[in-house]
């Protein structure tokens, strides 16, 4: 939203602002809104309807490369003396653990599966290949996240309470350190998916008590502890004189997943372009309202079939938001209908190749560190929703001796415009 304004900095082009006229709002009328809720409702039937064995065989071919994958890494490690089987070796774990990551526990946890009734697929025991224990994951991320998508105060993914990634959140010194905490929270992205649930900055702040931290402490204790003692004890001990190199090659593995994981989820998330809203504004909603916050929040990525499997198809952020829990592999195929939907509406669908969309976040990151005085406007295309009246509530007759409460009105319908980034 803000470009630098000092064109004597030779960086100006990486931070400056989009300069075009401001774009003319985008209307959306109640009667459309609902249309749009019933076309996507009717699109996810159509799809849940379809799920079958193509789907079952997908997710069972994915674990046997996933598997396969991590069995060719670990062998390779017990070469480590040789450069060649090293590398080979880290980078098939490497990929062994982004397809755990984002392919299998990601959309597992989901419940994307559940519908099969496998046991090892249900998301409410699942367990995957990362420190942080999946039922607190479940919470921050099924529920938190997918709930709150895009409110501000609301939604937690917004700066993970450590970053400035909207211009709605108050600048203050401590946000000129926005890229390197950024660049910090990428390399450790595993650890700080962990520490998410714990609202590190509500405890520093006092705004939450530590001692609430004991029953998540425990989980991480369990559960990191089992990650690290496998992945930097266990097969290093295994590879008896190469226990570094193995030692290493775990490492770098774990790294490429972490920078991975955080390349695909900030691009889905933060880019130019996808808005926010705030808990007044999402008050209330309608079915519809809710869809169209989901297409206003998250932007998508444009690759190959091999680069959506990398990224557990998260390169189709909107159709994830849309509808979290039908099984990933569908969003390349609804995605042209979701597109044309947004098309026939006037909306912004946000898509672009990879490179793109890590430049327009790592740009934001860099601008949010600013003070506002120091940046200008960058123009976004905002979309206002004529909002139906909120329902007059039940008028209840008094009990004797007891006042009836003045009902308060709904009042009339309201425009809202959503702010953009």
């Amino acid at each position: 939203m803000f470009g630098l304004s000092l064109p004597a900095i030779p960086f100006l082009p990486f931070l400056s602002g989009n300069r075009d006229p401001e774009p003319e709002p985008v209307v959306l009328s109640r009667d459309q809104v609902d249309e749009i809720g019933r076309e996507l409702d009717a699109l996810r039937e159509r799809t849940v309807a379809a799920l079958g064995s193509e789907d079952r065989e997908y997710i069972y071919r994915v674990i046997k490369a996933q598997r396969g994958f991590e069995v060719a890494g670990r062998g390779l490690l017990f070469l480590g003396f040789l450069p060649p089987a090293w590398i080979a070796g880290t980078a098939a774990l490497s990929v062994s653990k982004i397809l755990d990551n984002m392919e299998i526990g990601h959309n597992v946890m989901h419940g994307q599966y559940d519908w099969m009734r496998e046991p090892a697929l249900n998301s409410r025991v699942f367990e995957w290949d990362t420190v942080c224990p999946s039922d607190q994951w479940r919470h921050s991320h099924n529920f938190v996240h997918h709930t709150y998508t895009n409110i501000l105060d609301m939604d937690r993914d917004i700066g993970y309470g450590i970053l400035r990634m909207d211009p709605a959140q108050p600048w203050k010194p401590y946000y000129l350190g926005n890229p390197l905490y950024a660049a910090v929270l990428m390399v450790v992205f595993e650890w700080g998916v962990m520490l998410h649930d714990a609202e590190a900055d509500r405890v520093l702040s006092g705004k939450r008590d530590i001692r609430e931290l004991g029953p998540l402490a425990r989980g991480w204790w369990h559960k990191a502890g089992r990650q690290v003692l496998k992945d930097y004890v266990v097969f290093p001990l295994l590879s008896g004189p190469l226990f570094v190199p193995t030692l290493l090659g775990n490492a770098a593995a774990n790294l490429v997943r972490n920078v991975w994981a955080f390349s695909v989820i900030f691009c889905g998330h933060f880019p130019s372009g996808v808005q926010s809203f705030t808990p007044e504004e999402t008050a209330d909603e309608s079915r519809g309202e809710w869809y169209v916050r989901q297409l206003l929040g998250s932007a998508n990525i444009s690759g190959s079939p091999l680069m959506h499997l990398m990224t557990g198809n998260l390169s189709h952020q909107i159709e994830h938001h849309l509808f979290p829990d039908l099984p990933a592999r569908r969003y390349p195929q609804i995605a042209p209908q979701v597109r044309a939907l947004c098309e026939k509406h006037g909306l912004p669908y946000n898509t672009g190749g990879l490179l793109r969309q890590v430049a327009s976040v790592w740009r934001k990151i860099f601008r949010l560190a600013l003070p506002p005085s120091w940046v200008s406007d960058q123009r976004e295309t905002a979309v206002v929703i004529e909002r139906r009246p909120r329902p007059e509530p039940a008028v209840v007759e008094p009990e004797p001796g007891e006042e009836l409460e003045e009902a308060r009105g709904a009042g009339a319908a309201r425009t809202l415009v959503h702010d953009t980034v």
